[in-house]
């Protein structure tokens, strides 16, 4: 049985008007985040005419992204990060991301004035004091919009020592460690703490300040930190994680969580795993937004986008997501496997066995245990969307599908993957947001000046723990 191919505009619009016409959560806006990838988030698609890859590495090109994101009143976009180099995939594909995020969205918040700026940071490559230092700064340059990705990484160990990464288990305690002090060194002391007194000479009370003095298993820090608190009192947290273990992580610590799933089953799956595991830990549910990964490919009609879409699978470079895919399946070698029938069963690892990217795993392995995908549909499916849900077809159908799993309460919203650059995020921009507009479902305004706000999400108490 093979995953159900994007519904017809009748047969969507048919199933959207039987949805309820409100969640059963009450919050009735999604939100939405737009990654941001110089040469699109497909595999090849840089080579379509009329693709701006040649401005992919320049500022400017991201500095347009950005204002066209704040124009939509985008939620914020989203920079992710691989501290690596395939030297065999830069013949055939752009780097992910040339800058480093924290720098890259530093220079974008004087550009922008609104629109939420999160990026991906290590926390198996850094250290906790220079990254809260890093989004302190980050988050007063830019009044109050910075987002932290927490990264626990599965590759690039080789750019930081020869010492080999640890296991995931291990990964995750340390990661838990790491923003732990993170918070703690945010909460070392704040405006009230700065008395600037010119008649008594005080400048601050000495005594508001709070110790770090964390020793733990991984790091110790003495704090505390040279910057005064976030104006939202900490970045917004946000994880990707859907193994078990990154479940678990995300529960105690994220605000928001990236997430990838083929199907409304799937996606009603993890955010009802995920919601409970958020309350069994003490938490608000709802204080945590689940943020569903899409690829849409957009045409004014369906059948301008299934062409467009063809014309972006001739540009998939086989070789190249060969690669990729065998990259979250360890210990096996894809090149000796005939691409037109399905991995063998008993080449597949069990999934507790794989070490990194885990969740991603399970999706390639579910299509060929449970569905009989080739290997060229599932490096097909790498090529396009890294597993992530791909929408194809007109700006309505696009609006529809992203309503029925919202309307769902399988998400609270999504991370946009625009497939291709210009046109893909240009038609997602001026052609979707509108749609979902006037259907109540996404904002028309602002109604605030920081990432929490955006999200409705609380400025966290000083010393608070569990939000």
């Amino acid at each position: 049985m093979r995953a159900p191919a994007a519904a017809g505009a009748q047969a969507i619009s048919t199933r959207t008007s039987m949805m309820p016409s409100a969640r059963p959560s009450g919050h009735d806006k999604m939100n939405i985040a737009v990654l941001v990838s110089g040469g699109g988030n497909q595999q090849g698609a840089w080579r379509r005419a009329g693709s701006n890859i040649e401005l992919a590495n320049t500022p400017g090109f991201y500095v347009a992204f950005a204002q066209a994101a704040e124009a939509a009143k985008i939620d914020a976009i989203f920079f992710a990060d691989i501290p690596s180099l395939d030297p065999k995939a830069l013949g055939v594909n752009p780097v992910l991301n040339a800058f480093e995020p924290v720098v890259l969205t530093s220079y974008l918040a004087a550009f922008t004035s609104r629109v939420g700026l999160v990026s991906s940071v290590s926390t198996s490559f850094s250290e906790p004091y220079t990254v809260a230092r890093q989004f302190a700064s980050l988050d007063r340059v830019s009044g109050g919009r910075a987002g932290w990705n927490i990264v626990t990484s599965a590759t690039g160990e080789k750019n930081y020592g020869a010492t080999p990464l640890p296991d995931q288990d291990v990964r995750y305690a340390q990661a838990a460690e790491f923003v732990e002090i993170a918070k703690r060194l945010w909460d070392s002391w704040d405006q009230q703490t700065l008395k600037i007194d010119r008649a008594s000479g005080q400048f601050g009370d000495i005594a508001d300040i709070r110790p770090t003095d964390f020793h733990g298993k991984f790091f110790d820090v003495a704090g505390p930190l040279n910057i005064q608190r976030p104006p939202q009192g900490w970045p917004v947290l946000f994880q990707a994680g859907a193994s078990p273990i990154g479940r678990g992580f995300a529960a105690e610590t994220a605000e928001g969580v990236f997430t990838a799933q083929q199907t409304l089953e799937d996606s009603l799956e993890f955010a009802r795993d995920m919601r409970a595991r958020v309350s069994a830990a003490g938490r608000d549910p709802r204080r945590v937004k689940l943020l569903l990964g899409i690829t849409p490919i957009i045409g004014a009609t369906e059948a301008e986008a299934k062409a467009t879409e063809r014309e972006l699978g001739e540009f998939i470079d086989i070789k190249a997501s060969l690669r990729k895919l065998n990259s979250y399946i360890p210990g096996v070698d894809l090149s000796g496997f005939d691409l037109d029938k399905p991995i063998p069963r008993e080449a597949l690892p069990d999934v507790s066995a794989v070490q990194g990217r885990q969740s991603r795993y399970k999706i390639f392995a579910d299509l060929t245990l449970n569905d009989g995908w080739t290997l060229r549909e599932l490096v097909k499916l790498t090529g396009r969307s890294d597993g992530h849900w791909t929408l194809t077809g007109s700006p309505e159908q696009i609006a529809n599908q992203m309503a029925e799993r919202f309307l769902a309460d399988a998400c609270d919203g999504y991370v946009v993957m625009p497939t291709y650059h210009p046109e893909g995020s240009g038609l997602f921009f001026s052609d979707v947001v509108p749609i979902l507009q006037q259907r109540g479902l996404f904002r028309t305004e602002y109604e605030g000046t920081t990432l929490r706000s955006h999200l409705g999400l609380d400025i966290p108490e000083r010393g608070a723990r569990g939000i």
